[in-house]
């Protein structure tokens, strides 16, 4: 009769032992981990309490499928069947071999588990998602980088709770992996990665609370192409949250007892024919555009109002245009004021055309100061070094023409300036049966103070 010690030589079996033993080392020591705390992104538990315990069940499953191979091998071959040295642990030859072959195999073990530590840190950062794999993602991690969710992994955002979450974030990644593999990623990325379903709740409420605000100030700086580059305050007092001074609210459509869903006809939800509201009355109430047909809204896509349909550029704030973004650099004071027409130059500078960042940066120096060298008097070398450097940062971080990024790639829809954004529904013309539409008055949203003289 064959023994056992026999058929558990096959190389499937001894790999079988292999792969459990390490999956068990490895499983102890990341359960350790996270009860210490180790780990807090959405990744953990998936791995630790359910991919390493598979592997640790193939690991058993394959000690036996070998042993029945190595049955089927010996009964063809007896020969083979051939017993394995003994070990006697009486010699101290044997004993030395042993405790050596033990010490490198917990150094093995502790190799492993620091790799592993490591692995799942390294590939739940933003540096892994922006610049390691995700080459083509470089213009979503620099707007990240100077954006307001700058200490926020991007894990936290765009992987959904629990293993559909994971699964569906897996499944992403192999199709961006073989995009990238084979040079077919589109360019540029499209608008806004999809975030997991009910990134309301899961995800932008676990830091922010809709409800905490009744009203804000907002102070929006513009200036003039003209020389003093002159400035224009516009105050607006923003009618957040519950409490506010005119009793309506922009984050009523973040309100949980009011259920909105809406129906987009393109992929960046843009165009919005059909809304649904449910208020907190159970009363229904549908709105339609004036040129919507059942036709268009039947192939559109249905979606449930969320925090991320307004504030769709909050993690990767990409300029829409080049003069909000010198708007935005005159007002924080990365360029200077005092260079003449600056505002003008800065916006034509950065309009144009460049076929990389390399090529921007010595364009954008050259053509500022070429322009301060014809006749303009004495400049301020400081202030005009300050403001080219400014330019230049305010280039790397808004367009990328590998990517084919540029003002305006990325709609806003906080707003309505640069982008249809709030009028996608508030526009008068979305008509429920009653005759109600959805209203566009300004006031609804906010109203503009009038600076003190």
């Amino acid at each position: 009769m064959t023994s056992r010690q026999a058929l558990a030589r096959h190389p499937l079996s001894i790999a079988g032992a292999l792969i459990a033993t390490l999956s068990a080392a490895l499983f102890c020591a990341l359960t350790i981990a996270i009860l210490l705390g180790w780990f807090e992104n959405p990744y953990a538990g998936l791995l630790v309490f359910i991919a390493i315990p598979a592997l640790f069940l193939m690991g058993l499953a394959m000690i036996p499928v070998g042993m029945w191979l190595q049955r089927k091998r010996l009964a063809r071959s007896p020969a083979e069947a051939a017993e394995w040295p003994v070990l006697d642990f009486r010699r101290p030859r044997v004993r030395q071999v042993t405790l050596a072959v033990t010490a490198l195999t917990g150094v093995n073990i502790v190799i492993l588990l620091l790799a592993a530590y490591g692995s799942v840190h390294w590939m739940e950062s933003p540096t892994f998602c922006g610049q390691v794999c995700h080459t083509p993602m470089q213009p979503q991690f620099a707007a990240w980088s100077a954006g307001p969710h700058q200490r926020i992994a991007c894990v936290s955002c765009h992987v959904g709770e629990g293993a559909k979450g994971f699964v569906h974030a897996k499944l992403s990644g192999v199709r961006q992996l073989v995009e990238v593999t084979t040079n077919s990623y589109p360019r540029p990325i499209p608008p806004g990665a999809h975030m997991p379903a009910g990134a309301q709740a899961a995800t932008c409420q676990k830091c922010h609370q809709p409800g905490a605000t009744g009203d804000r100030i907002r102070f929006l700086h513009e200036y003039a192409g003209d020389e003093t580059n002159t400035e224009t305050l516009t105050i607006l007092q923003m009618h957040v949250g519950p409490g506010s001074s005119s009793g309506r609210a922009i984050h009523w459509h973040a309100n949980p007892n009011v259920h909105i869903e809406y129906i987009a006809t393109d992929d960046t939800n843009q165009t919005i024919p059909y809304v649904k509201v449910t208020d907190a009355n159970g009363t229904v109430k549908e709105y339609r555009a004036a040129d919507a047909n059942d036709q268009a809204i039947a192939a559109g896509q249905r979606h449930v109002m969320d925090c991320i349909d307004c504030h769709n550029t909050v993690g990767h704030p990409i300029a829409a245009t080049a003069d909000r973004a010198v708007d935005r650099a005159l007002s924080v004071g990365a360029v200077s004021r005092q260079l003449p027409f600056v505002r003008r130059e800065a916006v034509r500078l950065l309009s144009a055309t460049y076929p990389a960042h390399d090529d921007a940066a010595r364009d954008i120096d050259r053509g500022l100061r070429e322009f301060y060298q014809s006749g303009h008097g004495s400049i301020d070398q400081q202030a005009l070094s300050q403001t080219i450097a400014g330019l230049q940062d305010v280039y790397r971080r808004n367009v990328f023409p590998a990517m084919k990024v540029t003002w305006g790639s990325y709609p806003d829809n906080r707003g309505h300036m640069t982008s249809p954004g709030c009028f996608r529904c508030h526009d008068d013309s979305h008509k429920a049966p009653d005759g109600t539409t959805i209203s566009a008055d300004c006031e609804h949203c906010h109203k503009q103070v009038e600076p003190r003289q």
